[in-house]
């Protein structure tokens, strides 16, 4: 069940109140789920009952993004903003230092709370920030025009596409090896929040300069990457590991970006196995 958490975080104009939609199951060590771009919460569904099963699962829907309200006129999008609503987040919930997985923009976050050493672990699932300028380009333009897809397509006709294995291909190929996978359900929701997502364009405007360039020190860090991810290149796993030597990099095969419903049972493994380190 969904539920919503209102808490104050300081900014340049003064202390404001953010309000967060999540969803919380299971016992244990808490374990905060972030996603990536233009998703919402309900791209952790394949994995959350595995890993219920062992933690305290919170999924969250970003600032902007699924049923979160955007940020307070005068915060930015960026991880110097984000980062601390976050750790403003997990004090709002009770829960402190909480293992985190992220996916793209949500593995990005993800690292910098492990840098911030305000996590125990950190799995990071195709990260974004590991992207040379080229690369980055790519990226943004292949979201820009996913974007612009779920804008032009009014919601009966993402419903009727829906219905096919070839329409749910053709809405969510970009971001799934296996898209056929997803129920009818799940593709009309994921359009649809990416369609309304209202911090989308300003989270992509406060990614353009980031790089990821910092070690992240004394805190467990695994780093999977899809073998067939079509959005963030698997090549720039390589460059994560250089950046942090002492990451695990796992490779994912016959993945996608978003990798949690290609293959459920792996991705599980990869996050549990993190969070036991």
């Amino acid at each position: 069940m969904a539920a919503e958490v209102s808490f104050d975080v300081a900014s340049p104009h003064g202390t404001r109140t953010v309000t967060v939609s999540y969803e919380r199951a299971g016992a244990g060590e808490p374990l905060l789920l972030l996603h990536g771009i233009g998703h919402h919460r309900q791209a952790w569904d394949p994995v959350l009952e595995i890993l219920a099963a062992e933690h305290d699962v919170i999924a969250v829907d970003l600032p902007g993004f699924g049923r979160s309200p955007d940020l307070p006129d005068g915060f930015a999008h960026d991880l110097a903003t984000v980062v601390p609503v976050l750790g403003a987040l997990c004090e709002a919930l009770g829960v402190e230092r909480p293992h985190v997985a992220g996916n793209s923009l949500g593995g990005l976050l993800a690292l910098e709370l492990g840098r911030e050493k305000l996590v125990r672990s950190v799995t990071a699932l195709s990260p974004a920030g590991f992207w040379t300028p080229a690369e980055r380009r790519y990226a943004f333009a292949t979201l820009l025009g996913m974007r612009q897809g779920a804008r032009v397509l009014p919601r009966p006709a993402i419903e009727r596409l829906s219905t096919s294995a070839a329409g749910r291909t053709a809405l969510t190929s970009t971001i799934y090896a296996r898209p056929w996978r997803r129920s009818p359900g799940a593709v009309v929701a994921e359009t649809l929040a990416l369609r309304d997502a209202t911090a989308f364009d300003a989270t992509l405007a406060g990614g353009r300069d980031v790089l990821f360039r910092d070690d992240v020190a004394d805190v467990p860090v695994t780093i999977a990457w899809g073998t067939r991810d079509r959005l963030l290149l698997r090549r720039q796993g390589i460059r994560a590991k250089h950046t942090i030597p002492g990451a695990r990099l796992i490779r994912l095969p016959g993945c996608g970006h978003v990798p949690m419903n290609d293959d459920p049972a792996l991705v599980s493994r990869v996050i549990l196995d993190t969070c036991r380190r």
